[in-house]
């Protein structure tokens, strides 16, 4: 029990404390860059705006949402949600993460194919996510009363949780493609200058770096359950 307990925290603490810095550098680089006013005095939604048409995306819509960081583009009604604090804040942080969106929102139109495939894999990841985690509690439970089966139990349950982990490591591309987008429309429109450019770009690193340490965080849950799995199978 003590030496599962003692693997279980090697194989989580690390991630943890990634996620925990990650998440840190994120809030740290928006509350920054979020009192740094940008150039054009320009607000989230204005910015949105005249991205759009410039990427010729002139169909999609703007909502403000009241969800905090809760920013996001919805390919399914070509909208792009964004929050207070950024539908109207004249910031740099912002224009960052609008631009971010749009680069979702460019995706979408040119089909880009790792978008495709992580959209592919929603419905799969979401039951492997919450179905995954029963059936690998359970399957430990019935291992303790009918041994195999539960072990075959343990087994379903992991590759539904691999499904989960493949989506968030698939999700890795998207969101880099999408902040280098966003950092190419935010050079190529001239909506930033060379100082507030480097301030957007701070604040799309951060960002990303929570998706990195999401997925290493689930890949070592992974890691753990099929160590767990193959040492029960040995007994």
């Amino acid at each position: 029990m003590f030496l599962g307990m003692f693997t279980w925290f090697l194989f989580m603490i690390p991630p943890l404390i990634f996620m925990i810095y990650a998440q840190a550098k994120v809030n740290s680089a928006f509350k920054k860059y979020s009192r740094v006013a940008n150039m054009h005095r320009v607000t989230g939604a204005q910015a949105a705006e005249a991205l759009l048409r410039e990427s010729g995306l002139g169909n999609v819509k703007v909502e403000r949402i009241q969800r905090k960081l809760g920013d996001h583009y919805d390919p399914r009604h070509e909208v792009l949600r964004l929050s207070p604090e950024v539908y109207g804040n004249a910031s740099v942080a912002a224009l960052g993460i609008v631009a971010h969106e749009i680069g979702h929102a460019v995706q979408d139109k040119t089909g880009y194919a790792f978008l495709r495939f992580r959209s592919a894999l929603v419905p799969v990841a979401s039951v492997g996510s919450q179905l995954g985690w029963f059936c690998i509690i359970g399957g430990l439970f019935l291992y303790l009363l009918a041994g195999q089966f539960g072990l075959t139990v343990l087994w379903v349950g992991i590759f539904l949780f691999a499904l989960a982990v493949l989506f968030s490591f698939v999700t890795l591309p998207v969101e880099f493609n999408a902040s280098n987008r966003a950092r190419e429309m935010l050079r190529s429109t001239g909506l930033v200058s060379v100082q507030e450019y480097n301030g957007a770009s701070a604040v799309l690193s951060a960002a990303a770096l929570t998706y990195v340490a999401s997925f290493f965080q689930a890949l070592a849950q992974l890691m753990y359950f099929v160590l767990l799995a193959v040492g029960l199978g040995r007994r």
